[in-house]
């Protein structure tokens, strides 16, 4: 039997592969405030805004590669009974070869009726004002803005719970209610946080590994492998 590695990644795995994220830059998110783009009210005030800025963001992952850190988690899964609960709403992780991934904040490359979100459709294209779902309602990306609730956290509770390992990559904690999934984790298991600006914290058990993503995923893989 593998042991269970549960992994929380967060935007500093993606900023390797070229995409920036709105904690960068001061509240700004590709030039963009984080309110009118990423949040209920914003949308309702100015929906093509909205629509154009997520358009492009798809774009830029579509050009987007996995780089050393995505790669680096799915071959673990030669070892270990790898889940990813990640906050990012790219698919590097599956482009990068890991098989469980569970995305927090919805996925780039689904949308869904304004009135419904739950039921999800591919989107590789652009969402344009008009394009309207099978109920007739306007189109919207399946993201969770701020001020939206978390669908997916009865889901990663549990399963951060029945890790054997617990890892935090590339994320500063900061972006609650996922920051808290760490507390969820057994006080006993080994504990991994890789990043290149690591949180006090006074998390039991853990080990940190002050890198960026694609050069901590190295470190980690040889404390794994030493204590498996």
């Amino acid at each position: 039997m593998k042991k269970r590695l549960v992994v929380l990644s967060g935007a500093g795995i993606s900023a390797e592969s070229g995409l920036r994220t709105f904690r960068d830059s001061d509240g700004l998110w590709e030039g963009y405030n984080v309110h009118e783009v990423a949040t209920p009210r914003g949308f309702a005030a100015n929906p093509q805004l909205v629509l154009d800025f997520y358009n492009m963001r798809r774009r830029d992952v579509a050009a987007a590669t996995p780089n050393a850190a995505h790669k680096g988690l799915a071959i673990l899964e030669e070892h270990f009974d790898v889940h990813i609960i990640t906050q990012n709403i790219d698919d590097l992780h599956e482009r990068g070869g890991s098989t469980k991934v569970m995305h927090l904040h919805g996925e780039i490359f689904k949308m869904r009726s304004v009135a419904d979100p739950f039921t999800t459709y591919p989107i590789t294209g652009d969402i344009n004002l008009g394009d309207t779902a099978p109920d007739g309602y306007q189109l919207r990306p399946f993201i969770v803005w701020f001020e939206e609730e978390v669908p997916m956290l009865g889901e990663a509770i549990p399963l951060v719970a029945s890790a054997d390992i617990f890892v935090v990559i590339g994320t500063s904690l900061q972006v609650y209610p996922a920051a808290g999934l760490v507390n969820y984790a057994r006080r006993e298991i080994p504990k991994y946080i890789v990043d290149k600006k690591i949180p006090a914290s006074r998390i039991p058990n853990i080990t940190s590994i002050e890198k960026p993503a694609g050069e901590g995923i190295v470190d980690l893989t040889d404390y794994l492998m030493q204590h498996r």
